[in-house]
């Protein structure tokens, strides 16, 4: 499934991660196995934050994938469904249909 993952980084532990050059490796060991569709990272209110969209292949990939954020950048992490626009255009034709 199609699934967005946004994870808002605590500032201090990041900034520790920067510091002695171990953010780049946390990032790969994260994103590499993940072959995210698209990943995006910019301030959310302040706050480093990442946009990451993959394909989540099975729940039990969760604890693998969270534990090193949560322990590492002390993050919050967040996961959601997301459509493409093809995804989107042939959910409407399926609900068309069905009305």
């Amino acid at each position: 499934m199609r699934t967005m993952m946004k994870i808002k980084m605590d500032t201090e532990a990041g900034s520790r991660l920067i510091a002695d050059g171990s953010m780049p490796q946390l990032m790969q060991e994260t994103l590499g196995p993940l072959q995210p569709e698209a990943a995006y990272f910019g301030p959310e209110h302040g706050i480093r934050t990442a946009f990451i969209v993959f394909d989540l292949q099975d729940p039990s990939q969760l604890p693998q994938l969270t534990e090193p954020l949560f322990r590492e950048l002390k993050a919050t992490v967040e996961m959601f469904p997301v459509m493409n626009q093809e995804d989107l255009q042939k959910g409407l034709q399926e609900l068309g249909r069905a009305g």
